[in-house]
């Protein structure tokens, strides 16, 4: 293994030809304003050094809680638009890196959390935590891109029952939606997303690249437009239910 560099809640190792990233701000990797600009500097940095695979992680226990509850109420009107426009950002450029990128799901993972993992290309989970697209309880709709990685990455009856009920539900239930393409044991999610970006490095990179590119063309015209600024939902955070 060869050195690694990190940043405050994102260490990013790298691992022969694949790039390990993990997501580590206790207690529960929740998405603050410094988190998902985190976030957007490694994928932006990934996209340029393009390397053979990708692995996200998050910390023992959380893949991610989706955005900061705690923070989100004390911003204003700026700062929640500012924070929609992150969020956007952030599922935009990860849904669009054009190398492989398995998400290692090893807990839970909630709201924009799950999204997150919906944006990588393969996701393993492991047979803890709690799953759901919770939105609606906190009385805000769905960001652009974050609806457009819904519609694209969950069957329809899956992405009706996850968003319209907002109920969290066990992996096992999460796997049989699909929301998840492998399930493995807790302690070897990690090893095994490994092993998947390494068997996805192996592809020649150009036709892997071209492929990816062109299945999610709808969707990434749809995430990249909202990423610019573009999203008719943004202003509905600053609703009274929210």
């Amino acid at each position: 293994m060869q050195s690694s560099r990190a940043m405050p809640s994102i260490s990013v190792e790298q691992r022969d030809a694949v790039t390990l990233v993990s997501i580590d701000r206790p207690p529960a990797n929740a998405m603050s304003p410094e988190l998902l600009a985190e976030g957007l500097q490694i994928s932006e940095l990934i996209a340029k050094q393009q390397p053979g695979a990708v692995v996200l992680a998050g910390r023992p226990g959380y893949f991610s809680a989706g955005v900061d509850l705690k923070i989100a109420p004390t911003l204003d009107a700026a700062g929640q638009a500012e924070a929609v426009r992150g969020i956007n950002r952030l599922f935009a450029a990860w849904y669009c890196l054009p190398v492989p990128v398995v998400a290692a799901v090893n807990g839970h993972a909630i709201a924009g959390g799950m999204i997150l993992a919906l944006c990588c290309d393969y996701r393993i989970v492991g047979r803890s935590g709690k799953f759901g697209l919770t939105e609606v309880k906190v009385g805000v709709p769905y960001p652009a891109a974050a609806l457009a990685v819904v519609r694209a990455e969950l069957s329809p009856e899956a992405a009706r029952r996850l968003a319209l009920r907002a109920d969290l539900v066990d992996a096992d239930t999460a796997f049989a939606y699909g929301a998840f393409d492998e399930q493995v044991e807790d302690d070897q999610v990690i090893e095994r997303a490994l092993e998947v970006a390494t068997e996805l490095a192996e592809l020649p990179a150009r036709a892997y690249r071209h492929t990816k590119l062109a299945l999610r063309g709808e969707t990434i015209e749809a995430v990249q437009k909202a990423a610019a600024g573009q999203d008719p939902l943004s202003e509905s955070w600053l609703g009274d239910q929210a």
